[in-house]
């Protein structure tokens, strides 16, 4: 790949910057403290284009490649992990999914409001009892003639309770066998569909994550997303863009800890000299700045061969697995750095803290990306 960045990633990147600074940047800790989950941002950036980064323009989209929606999600989440975790999960995997996957009566009907933020979307595979075990799913679906009947809920979904419409994958065969799985595209206000609980959480607190709940929810096959059975094929690849989200989320977090620290490193002073002039704390800082830039590259590796349409499921798990690990160890440093006033919520690295950790869980944890980077390099 080149790695020159192009002209055109480099000024969406400053579209993106800008937007962060001025209008996340002043109430990223009043979000997190009431856990409110502004929806009217998302409003704004989906004028900017920022909610249909790849969706072509016949479909009010931006048009724009992996790159550039790389180079987005990072600098949102260099200001606010929980924006940039909402963006990647509206961008990826909701309008993902049905722009992977729909019919072109479905991408006509549901992108444009996708793509502008008119409508919020959400994704729901995860499960209470079936995190990384997605094919004993027990959402079910059952089909009555034209429709479907969903039964189950739907637990650690993003917008769960303010999506207007969700791409669901229900088990429409028997637990644990090939082809059990079909996706659905659910429209809130549907009889039967709500939200559920909205989780407390460590970090993440102003991207909303609640359960999704079907009881005898009635779809039109007309809303079946593909065939019937190939529901957890098409969700393995929405989740190899995802894991891409993810990689470029964690950079993100881990850029704005580094950054943090670096500044504040130079201003603290220990001994009438400022604490960067120590060896103990340049050698973190150079850690730091060396493993970004390594998660960065392998985010970028994936981005760009998924802009080219080439098989990136090893690549991507590769970026996710490191580049969220990398964020974790980052801002873990950037509190030290900091001493005690890392501690608090005073200082931003508290927060890149908190929120980091999630990237090493959310769609699939770092164990599940070791036994995908195995499965794929021993089947050369």
């Amino acid at each position: 790949m080149n790695f020159e960045t192009p002209e055109l990633t480099l000024q969406v990147a400053q579209t993106a910057r800008d937007f962060a600074r001025q209008h996340i940047l002043p109430h990223v800790m009043e979000w997190d403290e009431r856990q409110e989950f502004p929806l009217d941002v998302f409003r704004q950036m989906g004028a900017l284009g920022l909610m249909g980064v790849v969706v072509p323009e016949k479909y009010g989209g931006a048009g724009l490649g992996y790159l550039e929606y790389v180079a987005i999600i990072q600098e949102i989440a260099r200001v606010c992990g929980s924006i940039g975790l909402s963006l990647a999960a509206h961008n990826s995997l909701c309008t993902g999914h049905i722009l992977a996957f729909g019919s072109e009566e479905q991408k006509l009907r549901y992108l444009p409001k996708l793509a502008t933020a008119e409508w919020l979307g959400a994704w729901g595979l995860t499960e209470a009892n079936t995190g990384s075990d997605a094919g004993n799913m027990k959402t079910t679906a059952i089909r009555d003639g034209n429709d479907w009947l969903l039964n189950g809920t739907k637990n650690w979904i993003t917008h769960g309770k303010s999506g207007d419409i969700a791409v669901v994958i229900a088990r429409t065969g028997e637990p644990r066998t090939k082809n059990n799985a079909t996706a659905f595209i659910v429209e809130r206000g549907t009889p039967g569909f709500s939200g559920g609980k909205k989780e407390n959480k460590l970090g993440m607190r102003a991207s909303e994550t609640s359960e999704m709940i079907f009881d005898n929810c009635r779809i039109p096959d007309a809303n079946r997303l593909g065939e019937v059975g190939d529901g957890f094929r098409q969700s393995m690849k929405i989740l190899d863009g995802g894991r891409i989200s993810i990689a470029a989320l964690s950079v993100g977090i881990a850029k704005g800890a580094c950054e943090a620290a670096i500044q504040y490193s130079k201003e603290r002073y220990q001994f009438d000299q400022p604490i960067s002039n120590f060896q103990g704390i340049s050698f973190k800082l150079a850690d730091m700045a060396t493993e970004i830039l390594a998660a960065e590259l392998l985010t970028n590796q994936a981005a760009d061969l998924k802009n080219r349409g080439l098989k990136m499921t090893k690549e991507a798990a590769m970026a996710k697995y490191y580049a969220s690990e990398v964020a974790v160890k980052v801002a873990t440093d950037a509190v030290q750095v900091f001493g005690g006033y890392g501690y608090t919520k005073d200082f931003p690295v508290e927060k890149f803290y908190r929120d980091s950790k999630l990237c090493t869980i959310g769609e699939g944890t770092s164990e599940i990306q070791k036994i995908v980077i195995a499965r794929e390099v021993l089947s050369v």
